[in-house]
């Protein structure tokens, strides 16, 4: 590795860089960093590490000119910008939330990344290494992203960035490692004066080499060619002009990037060989800023922290004592002409504001404000603060004050008013306002539209009454005063008037119509009928319009029968576009045509209300709906005139009509009465019975309703259609469905389809429907909850609680369809008292047949239903003798209490013992 000086204060700025980056994952915090990395002299090979920088730049810039190479430089950066804000992404502790994929069908990518050869390498490279159809994604078994390899590569893209961008503005400090690369940017002449200046003579270098002005004769064209080429050996700086010394205002890309005054510009570019040269406007040298508090101007640089500082910023900084000893570099400030580091008085009220001020303190007008731009701005467009509603001077809008544009003509809030062409009159009373541009008509000063005064406008677009004519002028006599001629009528003016007038009118009568249910279309038709008089259009629509659409039908029938009876008295109706009449087509339609009004009023409104144009068009529409009819196969033209004419003109309305008889025999068969006859697989019509299969079951295949024929045919079949097509449904296999078919019930051993057969889901047992249903409804009726499991292996084992739920969950859906609704409900009465049993909490009432839960502690219970008291413990009637002892204790009371007790007792003894009588 080379260990040049450049090469280890790359490597050190590189590694505090990577190390800012991959902790924060924000650009800012490393931009100085990568300010000092893009200015340090290293060829492109050694600075980037991670991707191929050279060829990337040779890959987007061979083969073109200057103009094309700089265009594709401008598209690199934003790629460079959006790959950096990819990278940055990944970094970032809060990562967006699709941050895994890259979508290729996005605008951004498509335009930018997309769009330069080598940024899917970058996208690998920060793990988009996973190909997708729509995009670039991480793999899958990548939670992660590499945060330090992403890092390193983002660092060098933002490099990379920088380095083109200095290119683009012709600052790079280094230029020659990039001649090779893209020479039509960087000429060898801009290579070969960038020299390297010492320490000690950086305070020269500063200072522009100036040029005493000529005190010759101006020189020729041949002598100014002479004298760019002697200066051109020692290229002044950018803003000094070549040839005088001066200040500079434009540079010449033709002539080697040379920059003159306005004078010598004058004088260089009025050779017609130079004629043409297109000249920019120099940029101004920006002050570099100190590195923290990015404000003042840089004092000195720090070779050991690599910081360039201001003074006040660099004694603070390296106060610190492990600090005190780094080396530093005084540095003297470029000159500029930028007002922006040094305070500055308002042009308006003259207040000296601080150099950090957009607003002046006092007036609160912006910095750049000047001077007279603010004494020709009106009271009423003077904004008092910046959060305030603004006036535009251009179109007199008012604007929110966080606006900094117009909202209707889009110019800037601090543009001052725009130069507007002087109008001549057309009459005294009329004069153009120059705010607004709007023509008022009274004699007055302020105008109608704006309220802004005229006094600014112009005086020939003012009526001559408040024009205002010098009292100097008024008093010299006039001698021989010529006759004012008359104002001419304008004659565009009248025209534009009437139009308006005009539209005015139409637009208030279509309203009218809407509101009575007439078509826009219709109200333009009428007044080209009704224009000469006075009547309403739709008062004419109700009344002459029928008897109008009446004349056109018969006009439209007295010109076909002409042209069948060969009376060429009319011209033909059928032309278009100057073509011969199609007289074929008029011949095809019957000799009565049979038109409707329907027809006439659509004809009419496509004519606008011409006659003669509606009957024409009136047939031609006939003519093409008639060969529509016939190439659906109605040749009968007699037949689709009255269709046409019972429609409306309407084709879909007429092929109904005439489809309607030869879809009778179709209907009558759908509607009636009979049944369909029962499908015979014995009918020698094999076909037929395959499509009525198709037809009522939803076969899948033609091969499945063979197949459902064949399995019918065969002898000793005893199974139905309807299983033979539900065991087809499920497989093609002949001999798995005839194990279908085949199943016998093991409680009454009948043969029956497997759609009839019904199992549990604890066994493999299937018994048929019948024997499924009954056998739970005795289960339910007559025995416990505990017998209810299959009839024929006794599965599950009820005793089990895990598998006593599942058991049930599942029984529960299969009886609800096959049992009795009385039944059912007696078998979820079981269950649930089953269910109840199993908390110790539940108690049976000993007085009735209700259950419920006891929370309480205390023996005497009552029950909810019937409001009765019994014991909790011994589940005996509750008496008032059991309080406070316990169920032995009264059970002892009662049993030396209660008389019959006694008696039954005295009766059980003397049966066991007898009596021994005296």
């Amino acid at each position: 590795m080379n260990s040049s000086p450049a090469s280890v204060q790359m490597e050190e700025v590189r590694r505090r860089a990577q190390s800012l980056l991959s902790s924060s994952g924000s650009a800012q915090d490393v931009k100085t960093e990568v300010q000092t990395m893009a200015g340090i002299s290293l060829p492109l090979s050694e600075k980037y590490l991670h991707f191929a920088a050279e060829a990337m730049l040779r890959d987007n810039t061979a083969g073109r000119n200057k103009q094309e190479v700089l265009h594709s430089l401008n598209i690199l950066v934003k790629a460079l910008s959006i790959l950096e804000k990819y990278g940055c992404n990944l970094i970032c502790p809060s990562r967006p939330r699709y941050w895994r994929s890259v979508k290729h069908n996005n605008p951004v990518f498509r335009t930018t990344v997309d769009a330069i050869k080598g940024g899917r390498r970058v996208l690998f490279l920060f793990g988009y290494t996973n190909q997708q159809i729509d995009g670039l994604s991480f793999p899958d078994e990548v939670s992660e992203p590499d945060a330090g390899k992403v890092a390193a590569v983002t660092l060098e893209v933002m490099t990379l960035r920088t380095e083109v961008d200095m290119v683009l503005k012709s600052t790079h400090p280094h230029p020659e490692f990039l001649k090779d690369v893209i020479p039509s940017v960087i000429p060898q002449k801009l290579v070969t004066d960038s020299v390297v200046i010492p320490p000690g003579e950086e305070q020269q270098a500063d200072k522009p080499q100036t040029l005493s002005p000529p005190t010759k004769p101006a020189p020729g064209p041949g002598q100014v060619t002479q004298n760019l080429q002697t200066l051109s050996a020692g290229s002044p700086a950018a803003s000094v002009c070549g040839l005088c010394g001066g200040a500079s205002s434009v540079r010449c890309p033709s002539c080697e990037n040379q920059s003159y005054c306005d004078a010598c510009d004058d004088l260089v570019h009025r050779h017609p060989s130079r004629a043409n040269h297109k000249r920019d406007k120099p940029q101004k040298t920006k002050q570099e800023n100190c590195s923290i508090c990015g404000i003042a101007a840089v004092h000195a640089q720090c070779s050991t922290c690599i910081q360039r500082l201001c003074l006040n910023c660099d004694r603070l900084f390296h106060s610190h004592p492990d600090r005190k000893g780094h080396n530093r570099t005084p540095v003297t400030p470029a000159k500029t002409s930028s007002p922006s580091l040094s305070p500055w008085n308002c042009a308006h009220c003259t207040t000296v504001n601080e150099m950090r001020a957009v607003l002046c303190a006092t007036c609160e007008r912006p910095r750049l404000a000047t001077a007279a731009s603010t004494s020709q701005d009106s009271p009423l467009s003077v904004p008092s603060s910046p959060n305030t509603e603004w006036q535009c001077k251009s179109c007199t809008v008012v604007n929110q004050g966080s606006s900094i544009l117009c909202v209707v003509c889009e110019r800037p809030r601090l543009a001052t008013r725009p130069p507007t062409a002087l109008a001549v009159p057309n009459s005294e009373s009329k004069w153009t306002c120059q705010f607004c541009t709007f023509v008022n008509t009274k004699p007055s000063t302020v105008c109608e539209m704006c309220n802004l005064s005229c006094k600014d406008s112009a005086g020939v677009s003012l009526p001559q009454s408040l024009q205002q004519t010098p009292s100097s002028i008024k008093d010299q006599p006039q001698a021989n005063p010529r006759p004012q001629p008359k104002p001419r009528t304008n004659l565009e003016l009248k025209r534009q008037n009437t139009m308006k007038e005009d539209g005015l009118t139409l637009i208030h009568q279509i309203r009218e119509a809407e509101k009575q249910g007439v078509s826009p279309e219709e109200v333009y038709a009428a007044l080209h009928m009704c224009s000469g008089s006075n009547v309403n259009p739709c008062d004419w629509l109700k009344s002459e319009l029928p008897h109008l659409l009446d004349e056109i039908c018969a006009m439209a029938a007295s010109v076909q029968l002409s042209i069948k009876t060969g009376n060429t008295g009319m011209q033909p109706v059928v032309e278009r576009d100057g073509a011969e009449p199609e007289q074929s087509a008029l011949n095809g339609m019957g000799e009565g045509v049979k038109l409707s009004r329907a027809e006439a009023k659509l004809a009419w409104l496509a004519a606008g209300g011409d006659t003669d144009r509606a009957v024409k068009q009136l047939l031609r529409d006939r003519q093409v709906k008639m060969r529509e009819l016939h190439s659906l196969g109605f040749r009968d033209v007699a037949q689709c005139e009255e269709a046409l004419r019972q429609s409306g003109g309407e084709v879909k309305g007429a092929l109904s009509l005439l489809q309607r008889p030869l879809l009778e025999a179709f209907h009558q068969h759908i509607w009636t009465d009979q049944p369909e006859p029962p499908i015979d697989p014995k009918n020698p019509d094999k076909q037929r019975m395959c499509r009525r299969l198709l037809a009522l079951y939803d076969l899948p295949s033609w091969g499945r309703c063979e197949l459902v024929l064949s399995l019918l045919q065969e002898p000793g079949v005893t199974y139905s259609l309807e299983d033979v097509v539900q065991a087809v449904k499920e497989s093609h296999d002949k001999d798995f469905i005839r194990r279908l078919l085949n199943n016998e019930c093991p409680c009454c051993f009948c043969i029956l389809p497997r759609s009839k057969m019904q199992s549990l889901t604890s066994c493999q047992c299937s018994v048929c429907h019948d024997c499924f249903g009954q056998h739970f409804t005795i289960a339910v009726r007559d025995k416990h909850i505990r017998d209810m499991v299959c009839p024929v292996c006794g599965e599950p084992d009820i005793n089990d609680p895990e598998q006593l739920d599942s058991y049930f969950s599942t029984l529960d859906i299969q009886l609800r369809d096959c049992l009795e609704p009385d039944v059912y409900e007696l078998f979820h009465k079981k269950l649930t008292e089953h269910a109840l049993m199993k908390d110790p909490k539940f108690l049976w009432c000993c007085h009735c047949t209700s259950g419920f839960i006891n929370e309480g502690d205390q023996l005497k219970v009552t029950c909810l239903s019937c409001r009765r008291s019994f014991c909790a413990q011994c589940k005996k009637a509750w008496e008032p003798q059991h309080q406070d002892v316990t169920c032995e204790q009264f059970q002892l009371w009662k049993r030396e209490n209660d008389p019959e007790y006694q008696r039954q007792g005295l009766a059980g003894y003397l049966r066991d013992n007898g009596i021994n009588c005296v």
